[in-house]
């Protein structure tokens, strides 16, 4: 079987945090866990990670037990504890660049801002996937980082089921059908 894939869904930790727009890539990775019929537990004590298959491929999906801003070391004492390289990680996370719902996959860039992508990225090198999920920006002079700590107002919730299902589609696409084939079909 070939190498397993490394699906990080980034977030804050905690019940505090679990509806926050933040939080859209844990939402993501929690949905994928369901499907694949595994639960999460606890990796040394530093994140919580589910292992089994994802369409056929091997996947560990990997939730940090941190704020999001100090959680690239623990992703990458769990990409070492499985010896995964780094162009089979995928980074799920929330974009505030894109509208609500809208989804990006992309390999490599610059973290734009997020916390999250910066302490990965500092951890493991640019070199992994990302699947970007639309958060829209925030209204009015609301400061950005108050904005991603808030959860989604009404009319978000209605469509969020819709928005992570589709965004693990988009994760499960990628690992068993490769980048290109994803980018064709989801970023619309």
């Amino acid at each position: 079987m070939a190498e397993p894939w490394l699906v990080v869904g980034l977030g804050n930790a905690g019940p505090t945090y679990a509806g926050n727009r933040h939080n859209l890539g844990a939402m993501v990775v929690d949905l994928l866990a369901e499907r694949m019929g595994v639960r999460f537990k606890a990796h040394k004590g530093r994140a919580d990670v589910a292992v089994g298959t994802l369409g056929g491929a091997r996947a560990v999906l990997v939730k940090p037990r941190s704020y999001m801003n100090l959680s690239g070391g623990q992703i990458a004492a769990v990409r070492d504890f499985y010896k995964i390289p780094i162009e089979r990680v995928v980074a799920v996370h929330d974009e505030l660049d894109l509208p609500f719902g809208a989804l990006r996959l992309k390999l490599g860039g610059g973290d734009g801002g997020h916390n999250g992508l910066r302490s990965l990225t500092q951890s493991l090198g640019s070199g992994y996937h990302r699947v970007r999920v639309g958060i829209s920006r925030p209204p009015g002079r609301m400061d950005p980082a108050d904005y991603v700590l808030r959860d989604f107002d009404k009319a978000e919730r209605a469509e969020l089921g819709l928005v992570v299902g589709e965004a693990a589609d988009a994760v499960e696409h990628l690992v068993v059908q490769g980048l290109a084939s994803a980018q064709n079909t989801f970023n619309a």
